[in-house]
């Protein structure tokens, strides 16, 4: 599958009616980010609009130089030879791992055969299922060991989710990676189907860089949806906040989690009980892999929890912390509308609460249903992702 990218040349061939679509995609999707703290991940704008605005080839290839100094905090090129981003590992391998289980939507006329690699109880994969199943994708499920990961030993790429796209072209398989990026992308996809999938890649690079041993992976574009030649139905105030609320959720609203669910040694291993129970880890996984990781994984969870605690800034009452979050969220709702969306679930909407279902069978959940007022917006989203709402806005996008 996919390794990402160390080093991506420019083709000659480069062209940006063919690539990129019509010329109006880099101000649909490419436009200034919605705060300071965003800019620097949406750098690669700068590149787009610089090939606009009639720049060289040579004049795009270095800025897209600069892109990769500017985020990547080492010397990366990235250019347009997209071919390494398809899957390259053993797809073979892939195909033999063995499916969790199997989601089928009748009304599904995506034309797409999805694969999703997840930790269950993950609020990345979680963020990633919300968005599938509330716009009535089809898709297999392919549950990983969180110690073992043995389920991805195929792929260069060892976070999840991973999305695996079969039969999406001449090319085979397709990796995606990164829970932001396959919602953008397949977002845009929805948006304009035209678009094929392994070109709606295209438009979201991989920088990977190193800080120290630690591997580090950015996608500069994640939080961006390719409308190509189709008019956004959207204002562009809709996509900015859309975009950062987005950033927030996994910026922000993400670190409240563990240091909540793990914060003492009784809580941390009924979380890993609850994990087991709603990730099927018995059916999954033999009895000595899941008792090791509900043990070793309790463990050293409590641990990382108080850590995450300092890194973060929680407050020492770090159920304070989580309340706070759902009070901001419940406040840029707003009392005049059901979602951030309006009517309907936004890609916001659907991420903050993909986020929170990870906890929901926790005690912190519930604490957090008691003592703030996000439960009629979560159980209204949840309604809206279970029942595939989505699927219906399909073709009005």
């Amino acid at each position: 599958m996919a390794a990402p990218i160390r080093m991506i040349r420019f083709s000659k061939k480069f062209n940006i009616s063919q690539d990129l679509g019509h010329s109006l995609l880099p101000f649909h999707c490419i436009n200034r980010s919605p705060c300071q703290q965003v800019s620097r991940r949406f750098f690669a704008k700068d590149v787009f609009k610089s090939v606009i605005a009639g720049k060289s080839l040579k004049q795009v290839a270095f800025a897209s130089f600069a892109l990769g100094l500017g985020v990547g905090g080492t010397t990366l090129f990235v250019g347009h030879n997209w071919n390494r981003l398809k899957v390259s590992a053993d797809t073979k391998a892939a195909q033999e791992v063995k499916i969790s289980k199997s989601i089928r939507v009748n009304s599904d006329d995506s034309g797409l055969k999805l694969t999703l690699y997840q930790f269950q109880t993950c609020p990345f994969c979680c963020k990633t299922r919300a968005f599938l199943d509330y716009y009535g994708f089809s898709y297999d499920v392919v549950e990983v060991n969180s110690v073992t990961k043995k389920q991805i030993k195929w792929s260069n790429y060892k976070k999840v989710p991973i999305v695996v796209v079969d039969d999406a072209g001449e090319g085979g398989p397709i990796q995606l990676n990164e829970s932001s990026v396959i919602i953008s992308l397949l977002e845009s996809y929805l948006t304009n189907p035209s678009f094929k999938i392994d070109q709606l890649k295209s438009f979201y690079p991989c920088i990977e860089s190193k800080e120290g041993r630690k591997t580090v992976y950015d996608f500069p574009n994640r939080y961006f949806i390719m409308f190509g030649e189709k008019e956004p139905k959207t204002t562009p105030d809709a996509r900015k906040s859309e975009r950062t609320w987005r950033f927030w959720a996994d910026d922000h609203l993400v670190h409240m989690l563990s240091p909540n669910v793990y914060r003492t040694p009784s809580e941390a291993l009924a979380t890993f009980r609850y994990f087991s129970e709603v990730g099927e880890w018995e059916k999954n996984f033999s009895t000595l892999e899941r008792l090791t990781v509900i043990y070793v994984g309790a463990s050293v969870m409590y641990l990382i929890g108080k850590l995450l605690k300092r890194k973060y800034r929680l407050k020492d009452d770090v159920r304070e912390s989580l309340y706070d979050s759902c009070n901001e969220w419940v406040a840029a709702v707003g009392k005049k509308r059901k979602f951030m969306g309006g009517e309907n679930p936004d890609l916001s909407d659907l991420v903050v609460y993909g986020v929170l279902s990870s906890i929901e069978g926790c005690s912190a959940f519930q604490d957090a249903l008691i003592h703030t007022k996000i439960g009629p917006w979560y159980y209204r989203t949840k309604t809206a992702v279970q029942t595939n709402q989505g699927a219906a806005l399909r073709h009005n996008k």
